[in-house]
């Protein structure tokens, strides 16, 4: 029987981004995820699958134009149902200070 995807506690790191409105498009966040750029807990991953939970911590890369320290670094809050609106979106995450 498969598993229900609203009783999992989990959620593909491809999804979860483009839920959370990182970037426009999934393909767009494959893309960023296999070129090895992201970070779950301070490991690296290269797999759009990666299981991604409450709690965890992503470091992503900054666009070129907001670029501090040139990463940005949140808290995963709550998995997504939907990809909402913006407002929605970012009660997925809370950035952590650097």
């Amino acid at each position: 029987m498969p598993e229900n995807e609203d009783s999992r506690d989990w959620q593909r790191l491809d999804m979860w981004l483009w839920c959370a409105r990182f970037l426009k498009a999934r393909s767009d966040c494959v893309r960023l995820i296999e070129a090895g750029l992201i970070r779950i807990n301070r490991q690296p991953t290269d797999k759009a699958h990666a299981r991604l939970r409450p709690g965890d911590v992503l470091t992503l890369p900054l666009p070129v134009p907001m670029a501090r320290t040139g990463v940005r670094v949140i808290r995963v809050v709550s998995l997504a149902t939907r990809r909402g609106p913006a407002p929605e979106a970012r009660t997925l995450y809370e950035d952590i200070p650097e």
